[in-house]
């Protein structure tokens, strides 16, 4: 009887470490794609008066550890530091030069540097950027 107790035991126990890394695993692979920016914290202006003609958008490329996007008007692209739910964008990142109206790209690009983790939803189409435990920026999936 103790022998199928702890037969029991070791096979759940290897059904929840596995299962654990199922989860940490697909949390990771559903980064991958572009992301929609739908919120940013702190400026007073309307989300809409910030982004008039174009959303900011981001896109993840896991199997190239590479990051890019658009901060609304210029392109930008550099290397992703992604570690769990871990992530950095302080790396200097390469961006076109057009003129820009407004403040929009400027605090996106200046908020996106100030973020240190990410979640994103159980049903994967909402990624929240956190910085410290405040969600500084959320974006739906394209």
């Amino acid at each position: 009887m103790k022998k199928i107790i702890l037969a029991l035991t070791v096979v759940c126990c290897t059904f929840i470490s596995c299962n654990s890394f199922k989860t940490k695993q697909s949390k990771a692979i559903s980064l991958e794609g572009t992301w929609e920016l739908n919120y940013i914290t702190g400026p007073r202006i309307a989300f809409g008066g910030l982004y008039p003609n174009q959303k900011p958008t981001i896109t993840f490329n896991l199997k190239e550890s590479n990051v890019s996007g658009r901060s609304s008007c210029n392109s930008y692209s550099g290397k992703l530091n992604v570690d769990g739910n871990k992530i950095s964008f302080k790396d200097p990142m390469a961006m076109t030069k057009m003129f820009c109206p407004g403040e929009g790209e400027n605090i996106y690009m200046k908020t996106l540097e100030k973020i240190d983790s990410y979640s994103i939803s159980e049903d994967g189409k909402t990624l929240n950027f956190i910085m410290g435990d405040i969600a500084m920026m959320r974006f739906e999936k394209k």
